[in-house]
């Protein structure tokens, strides 16, 4: 219904600053929130007050202050004789309106200590509300966390990034480096899904090991091509649970391992090589560029032409594939950016007190990085390519 100019005349006339506005805005809730319960016993019992129906009848009202970001509302709600109602706009033991929780979780998600978001809710809202009550909202995604961590999962997802980030966790009373391990997938229509989080003292392919076989339970049943750092014995350890599937080494990390054994001086030069051997449009052309790299800068830089003739298996996979998929395919970029999003929202807690407040924290910070992400670019295409490359009995005609 749409109030009359006179109506709002009145509501408005002796509010002057942003303030009064927002005191006039609470003042409106509070009284439509206790009509709508007084709406509610009234269909509970059958009659309007002072009214009878030989059966239940009210008996007072109860009264509790509930929080919401517009201050603190005084809430009074009608009881019954028979205690059986129940009322649903603001329930029994709520102390806090809908949307407060996730204004909570989102400056949690954002690197916000408890403390901190106490302090920022007074700011905003001018709410008071304990760290601990905020605690207890923050701790009730623990479960959410753990049941997403175990959720099922598609049965193929064409491409995978393996990748882990350091924390620091504290555990039997001392601060210790904690490898946190993420894989980051694309389904097959070309969406980005974070598969899970998993900590562990340290990023070695045994643990891997254990992540794959998990994800395997889990149900995925094939992966078409892994994206990874130059962790030692990370390819067999793929392999073994997903044997089909092509291993690429991430070159954006290979390049920079390769600069840690050259002078900055030289850098320059030999990072413009190294692109000439992994932007070649074949990998005959990609081995003929290495040898030029060799010849040019193998007496000086002799290691940097070990690290890529050793990993040349693992380096050469994208050429197999159109143009348009080769970067998303041959970098770790997809989940660099989700990491760096979740140092982001980490930093302001340097130190976790325990594993499940690091799940906690990253699990809110991918939920928030997810939501702004988007589907891969030339995604059919890839498909298209994928379907030629590995066969129908591996890519479902129906995702193409």
């Amino acid at each position: 219904m749409e109030l009359s100019k006179a109506t709002l005349d009145e509501l408005t006339s002796d509010r002057k600053t942003p303030g009064d506005v927002e005191k006039l805005f609470s003042q409106m809730l509070q009284h439509m929130i206790n009509r709508s319960l007084e709406a509610e016993m009234q269909t509970h019992v059958g009659h309007a007050r002072h009214g009878r129906s030989g059966g239940n009848a009210r008996n007072g009202k109860s009264r509790k202050t509930v929080r919401s970001t517009l201050g603190d509302l005084h809430i009074q709600t009608p009881r019954d004789r028979e205690g059986s109602f129940e009322p649903q706009l603001v329930k029994k033991r709520q102390v806090r309106l809908a949307g407060m929780e996730e204004k909570i979780l989102a400056l949690y998600a954002r690197g916000m200590t408890t403390r901190d978001i106490e302090a920022a809710l007074v700011d905003l809202y001018g709410v008071e509300i304990s760290h601990t009550l905020i605690a207890q909202v923050t701790d009730a995604v623990l479960d959410e966390a753990r049941a997403w961590q175990s959720r099922p999962l598609e049965a193929i997802y064409p491409i995978v990034w393996l990748d882990g980030i350091v924390i620091k966790v504290q555990q039997n009373k001392q601060v210790i480096n904690k490898s946190a391990h993420v894989v980051l997938g694309v389904n097959l229509r070309g969406e980005k899904e974070v598969l899970g989080l998993w900590l562990a003292e340290n990023e070695g392919a045994k643990f891997w090991l254990s992540v794959l076989t998990e994800l395997r339970h889990r149900g995925v049943q094939d992966i078409y091509i892994a994206s990874m750092d130059g962790l030692k014995g990370l390819p067999d350890a793929v392999q073994a649970v997903f044997p089909k599937t092509l291993t690429q080494l991430c070159i954006v990390h290979l390049v920079r391992a390769s600069l840690r054994y050259v002078t900055a001086g030289h850098s320059k030069a030999v990072v413009a090589a190294l692109k000439r051997i992994y932007q070649s449009a074949t990998a005959e052309e990609a081995a003929v560029e290495l040898d030029a790299l060799e010849a040019e800068w193998g007496d000086k830089y002799r290691a940097v032409i070990r690290l890529w003739r050793g990993n040349w298996d693992t380096i050469i996979p994208f050429f197999q594939f159109l143009p348009e998929i080769r970067k998303v395919i041959y970098t770790t970029n997809a989940i660099e950016s989700l990491n760096m999003v979740m140092r982001k929202y980490t930093r302001n807690r340097r130190i976790f007190p325990n594993d499940d407040a690091a799940l906690k924290a990253m699990y809110l910070a991918v939920r928030e990085a997810s939501k702004n992400w988007k589907s891969i670019h030339h995604w059919k295409p890839a498909l298209d390519s994928f379907q030629v490359m590995f066969g129908e009995d591996r890519v479902p005609l129906a995702a193409l």
